[in-house]
């Protein structure tokens, strides 16, 4: 099973495309055309990190990234 990770989904100007960020998956990110390509493709790259690391012994990242608007909504 795959852990819910956070997506950070935005648009760079500076690469004229959608970029997906995975916090708790350092180095791991992904782009596309549209929102959603951006997010299948953040996916893949998602599985691929995840694979490498269970082929060499290494630990799965548990889901922590949670962005600053949230821990606002739960401090209140």
């Amino acid at each position: 099973m795959i852990p819910k990770y956070h997506l950070n989904v935005f648009w760079s100007q500076e690469d004229d495309c959608w970029i997906v960020d995975i916090p708790d998956l350092k180095f791991c990110s992904a782009h596309g055309d549209t929102p959603e390509e951006a997010v299948k493709e953040a996916g893949i790259a998602m599985q691929a990190v995840l694979d490498s690391l269970q082929e060499h012994g290494d630990p799965i990242p548990e889901p922590r990234y949670s962005p600053a608007i949230y821990a606002i909504r739960r401090a209140a």
